[in-house]
């Protein structure tokens, strides 16, 4: 297991592929566990979960049961719910192939459970437990099973919950075996985090997840071989930030400059500005296009303007002429990108000052662009010799990197990080963050604050935390620090009440800073 300082490691925020939890599980037997005694306390575990909401059951339940121990999962649960009083049934799809499955089914239909010979009628309003093939499912699966499945989801005539991984939907990739698969209401997780359920491809499918315990001890998790934890809004109350000497000066608590915006897009630039003005940051200066620069006092007037970005002839910002008139090794942290426009020959000659930077380079948006259409490329990053974070979404990250390959988006960023050395935020509904060791997959993340414009006050806010840090501990940040000021900014964007444009988020974002601070500091 790789060392992380947060969120805390434990079976909540682990994350492992499907082979991973079938070799604990192995491990788990092989010190003594019976297999069934693992069934038995896996369904009653779940059991308890559908017994708090018995609203589930009050129109009866049919646990469609696999082949393998997934069906014997199901058979525990129909067992304790028939056992309670509620009307329960069974189909098995597929000839059981298991003992303890077969014997499970076989002792149901001895004390009265009906076991279904024809498929169950979708227009029912039963609950529906889909029991069929879990975290060991390798395969597309029947046609028709899983139309069966979408006719009863899209009628909503009753709900749909998955045991482990919903049937057709692939525990690794998150992606459908073939063109589609269960969509559950909900998704009973058993031990440990499987990766595909927390990819952005897996969202239409497992609804909303619940994690079962079944009991893997500190011992168990520590030979789990994962370098990946999940982080949810639960563990802000464990995040901490550098608290900086009372001391010390507006120079000492971070210098950060931005580089944003341009005569097509000047908002880019106010909202890089507003997010490194949050951050608490001593020093935020900007280099931005002279329409921008002439109004920022009236809005952020503690904001010093280093320089003015002129433009050519489609709107585009020049970052040559201002990067070669100012001293850039005053900064602890540089973000270049939010609103700058695209402008290759521009980028090929800005290209010098960049690559012997020494403090640590944020690189969002058209600057990534322009690296992606630059004579370098990606070699840029290779050619650099200091820190570099970069935070492009899903597309961006395909131009750069067009022939890295993965089958989810922690593997795609932990390869791109490896193999150009930098640390990357791949940003989607559930955002990854990853260096060339460690990534942290940021889940259940609030879809109303997917707006125009948080991305920029991300990358002031970025730069601003990561300036402060970094004049902190003497020029040495972690990529875990990068994963904090994401998960703070997303954070800030949930619990903004007020709304959800970047503007009020910017100022959620300041007080969260503050609060969070005040709470380190009693």
């Amino acid at each position: 297991m790789k060392e992380f300082a947060w969120p805390t490691i434990d079976s909540k925020h682990i994350v492992v592929y499907s082979k991973q939890m079938l070799d604990l599980e192995n491990q788990i037997f092989s010190q003594g566990m019976p297999q069934e005694s693992l069934m038995e306390k896996v369904g009653i575990q779940m059991s308890k979960w559908f017994l708090k909401r018995k609203s589930l059951l009050k129109k009866g339940v049919v646990v469609l049961i696999g082949p393998g121990h997934n069906g014997g999962d199901g058979a525990v649960i129909a067992k304790e719910l028939f056992l309670k009083g509620y009307l329960v049934k069974l189909w098995c799809p597929f000839p059981l192939k298991k003992t303890l499955t077969t014997n499970y089914v076989n002792y149901l239909t001895s004390i009265g459970v009906k076991k279904l010979i024809e498929p169950p009628n979708p227009e029912d309003k039963h609950l529906w437990i889909d029991a069929i093939f879990g975290n060991n499912q390798r395969r597309k699966v029947d046609k028709e099973l899983i139309e069966l499945f979408i006719k009863k989801f899209g009628n909503k005539s009753g709900k749909i919950v998955s045991i482990d991984i919903p049937t057709g939907l692939c525990p690794n990739s998150g992606k459908p075996f073939s063109k589609n698969a269960v969509k559950a209401n909900f998704t009973l997780v058993v031990g440990l985090n499987k990766i595909g359920l927390l990819q952005d491809t897996a969202l239409p499918y497992v609804g909303k997840l619940y994690q079962i315990d079944i009991g893997i001890s500190k011992n168990q998790l520590c030979k789990v071989e994962s370098s990946i934890l999940k982080i949810t809004y639960q563990d802000y109350k464990t995040l901490n930030l550098p608290l900086l000497p009372k001391n010390s000066s507006k120079y000492e608590r971070g210098r950060t400059l931005l580089i944003a915006g341009s005569e097509k897009y000047p908002g880019a630039s106010h909202l890089a500005i507003k997010g490194a003005v949050s951050s608490g940051a001593g020093f935020v200066s900007a280099i931005l296009p002279e329409l921008v620069a002439k109004s920022i006092w009236q809005v952020e007037p503690e904001v010093v303007v280093a320089g003015r970005l002129n433009s050519d002839s489609y709107g585009n910002s020049i970052l040559f002429d201002a990067l070669k008139n100012i001293d850039l090794s005053s900064y602890d942290s540089i973000v270049i990108g939010p609103g700058i426009g695209l402008n290759k020959e521009d980028w090929e000659k800005s290209t010098e000052y960049l690559l012997d930077l020494k403090a640590l380079l944020i690189l969002d948006a058209d600057a990534l662009n322009r690296i992606s259409i630059s004579n370098l490329r990606s070699k840029f990053f290779l050619e650099r010799n200091s820190e570099t974070w970069i935070t492009p979404h899903y597309k961006e990250f395909r131009r750069l990197f067009p022939t890295i390959g993965g089958s989810n988006r922690v593997e795609l960023a932990k390869k791109a990080a490896r193999e150009f050395n930098i640390s990357i935020l791949l940003k989607g509904a559930n955002s990854v963050i990853a260096n060339n060791e460690k990534a942290w997959q940021l889940f259940g993340t609030d879809a109303e604050t997917a707006r125009a414009g948080l991305g920029d006050l991300l990358s002031g806010f970025i730069g601003g935390c990561s300036a402060i840090e970094l004049s902190c501990f003497g020029g040495f940040i972690k990529t875990e620090s990068f994963a904090k000021y994401v998960f703070l900014h997303s954070f800030a964007a949930s619990n903004c009440k007020k709304g959800s444009n970047a503007s009020l988020i910017g100022d959620k974002l300041s007080k969260l800073v503050r609060k969070t601070k005040a709470r380190l500091m009693s």
